[in-house]
């Protein structure tokens, strides 16, 4: 049962164009008539006689409708203008500052295998929340439908996708950061023979509906539901509602020869100007922007597709076009490129649950600028020195306080964020908010070994998910996002990266990443990162000459660790610091029951999960055996010079 034809019962395009002419003017019927397939004509038909809008709006991408959009998000109060020329800023509900990830569903028949990380509702009683919540929600309000590419139109992994909301806000944010087809659209559809449909209203946008707020996914029918929410990660459906279904056709109609991936895309410039293309994996929050923007040729910020090419290569594409990017922390010392964006006037950036102060400019915790007096935030009016009813500091700005902007706005943007035949692929990352077990990067020693890397993040939680809290498991960091077994998406990994398809010149180097380690953790007695956030440049920088063979290595139980003379060198080189031996002997040390620990956590874990392949496990015990027996030998706390 397709729960859009079951409650709208729309069968065949022409019953959708007597729809359309019914319910649209004269300029938006022809519009809609120029889409030829059947197909997409009748979901939007279904969306319009579910939600019952007043008005519907066709999007063609053009900058006169761009301009509807943004004025008519003005109207409806969803945002409001800044003092900065073409900024804007959009305040979600005080309880929905994250992905409402109790209320996100699979819809599920019952013998659908669903991951064991995830929630799933049968598909009758989906179908009745839906009807409950969905009929008529858009009456009083103008529909806006959106065609967009998740990717560069022509690329093999590209997906076609169609955005309906009765959010400008929402539709606003799509046209930042989606490529907007709407010409191309039927011939992509046809070519890739399939497309996404994404049908979102936040009803009357009130705090006390925010309990049957619901965000459901619907895998057989590639559709997704959202309703009486405002949060992106909740109501933009072309971003991680879509991502599942992306992950879905990587992992069950192409495996081992697409991934669908949570990861960043940058290129990293080495000797004689040569660049090296890398993606990698970091959950939200933990500095994958930062990452990203640490390169110098930007091409995304938080998702990749990526494939086999003819050529034996590994390629990657960004789904998207832009940035919906964390601000806590973002500085002109650590994001001098993004601030460059965010700081000044005729920039397109929408602002979300920052504070804004007398002067209508945007603020933020950790921005290192004067912290102002007063101001508006997501929960009203904020002061210097404010507490809440337990005499807690109140922060000026949300910790998932984001700005949502155009790639092209950045000075390091790369035409190659385009290219369908994506830019190659050479190194592969895997990062968590780790403080105090594994150091700052360690390569892999063959794809195997990177693929448990990648299995294995573990990390801090963060406020990008309402109501998490402690430390927990991040497979890939990918794991909210995949919407079967895990042990399947495992295998797909596997055979992937050690597909034999990929040319020996092109093997990939897959590496860890962690640039949270504390001084705590190290034996000092701060919480202060050991190191500097712009360090991360050098173990980009490291890890791009070690994938030319330009630089050496020590060889351990976990991986492979830089050498000390390399990493002097390009501290002095990229950022003109120097690295004191004492502060790499701290960084590099392997803190053996630390690692020991991290290791039985995940085997306990992965052990209570059906069909995760043997490899996984193999390996671990052999990391374990082995950090035991260097444990025996050179004691708990082994330093580089010692792991020879």
């Amino acid at each position: 049962m397709d729960i859009l034809n079951a409650l709208g019962k729309v069968t065949s395009a022409q019953d959708a164009k007597k729809i359309f002419t019914q319910r649209m003017d004269g300029v938006q019927l022809d519009r809609i008539l120029k889409i030829q397939n059947p197909d997409i004509l009748k979901r939007i038909a279904n969306a319009i006689v579910i939600c019952n809008p007043d008005t519907i709006f066709i999007n063609t991408g053009s900058q006169e409708d761009q301009n509807f959009i943004r004025t008519l998000a003005m109207e409806t109060g969803e945002e409001s203008p800044l003092a900065m020329k073409n900024h804007t800023i959009h305040f979600d509900l005080p309880g929905e500052q994250g992905r409402i990830v109790d209320r996100t569903f699979y819809i599920a028949n019952p013998e659908d295998h669903i991951s064991s990380l995830a929630n799933r509702m049968n598909r009758e009683n989906a179908l009745e929340d839906i009807r409950s919540n969905m009929i008529d929600i858009m009456k009083g309000k103008t529909m806006m439908v959106g065609f967009y590419m998740r990717g560069p139109v022509g690329s093999p992994v590209s997906n076609p996708a169609l955005e309906i909301t009765s959010s400008a806000y929402v539709s606003h944010s799509a046209e930042l950061l989606y490529r907007n087809a709407y010409t191309d659209f039927d011939r992509e559809v046809t070519a890739l023979g399939h497309f996404f449909t994404n049908v979102h209203s936040q009803g009357l946008n009130r705090s006390e509906d925010l309990p049957s707020a619901r965000v459901f996914m619907d895998r057989q029918y590639q559709t997704t539901y959202s309703f009486k929410c405002t949060y992106a990660g909740n109501t933009l459906l072309l971003k991680k509602g879509n991502h599942r279904f992306a992950v879905d056709k990587a992992v069950y109609k192409n495996q081992g020869e697409e991934l669908s991936e949570h990861m960043f895309i940058t290129g990293i410039r080495g000797p004689e100007d040569r660049v090296t293309w890398f993606a990698g994996a970091a959950p939200s929050g933990c500095g994958k922007t930062t990452t990203a923007m640490a390169g110098n040729l930007f091409v995304g910020d938080d998702l990749a597709q990526m494939w086999i090419a003819e050529d034996g290569s590994i390629r990657s594409v960004n789904p998207e076009a832009g940035i919906f990017g964390i601000v806590e922390d973002v500085n002109q010392e650590g994001d001098p490129l993004l601030m460059k964006v965010l700081r000044k006037s005729g920039y397109e950036v929408i602002w979300s649950n920052v504070l804004i102060d007398e002067n209508n400019i945007p603020q933020w915790v950790g921005n290192n600028e004067p912290v102002p007096k007063k101001g508006i935030n997501f929960q009203g009016e904020w002061h210097a020195g404010m507490t809440d009813e337990k005499g807690s500091p109140v922060p000026m700005s949300h910790p998932n306080s984001r700005c949502t902007l155009r790639s092209t706005c950045l000075e390091n943007y790369s035409d190659e964020a385009e290219n369908p035949e994506g830019v190659l692929t050479r190194v592969f990352t895997y990062s968590g908010r780790d403080a105090d077990t594994m150091p700052p990067v360690w390569a892999a020693q063959d794809p195997d070994h990177g693929v448990v890397i990648g299995a294995c993040i573990v990390s801090a939680a963060t406020a990008t998910e309402v109501g998490a809290t402690g430390v927990k498991r991040a497979p890939w960091a990918n794991a909210p996002f995949i919407p079967g077994a895990l042990g399947d998406y495992m295998e797909a990994q596997f055979r992937f990266f050690g597909n034999k398809k990929i040319r020996k010149q092109h093997q990939p180097v897959m590496a860890g990443l962690n640039y949270f380690l504390t001084e705590k953790s190290r034996g000092g007695d701060s919480d202060r990162l050991l190191g500097e956030k712009k360090d991360v440049k050098v173990w980009l920088a490291w890890l791009e000459r070690y994938a030319s063979n330009e630089a050496g290595c020590i060889k351990t139980p976990i991986g492979n660790l830089p050498l000390y003379q390399d990493l002097v060198q390009l501290f002095a080189q990229i950022i003109d610091k120097k690295y004191p031996k004492d502060l790499y002997d701290r960084q590099f040390s392997l803190y053996v029951d630390n690692i020991v620990q991290r290791i039985a956590l995940q085997e306990a874990a992965y052990a209570k999960e059906a069909g995760i392949p043997g490899r996984l496990f193999d390996i671990l015990a052999r990391q374990k055996e082995e950090l035991l027996a260097w444990k025996q030998k050179k004691g708990a706390v082994i330093l580089p010079d010692d792991c020879h």
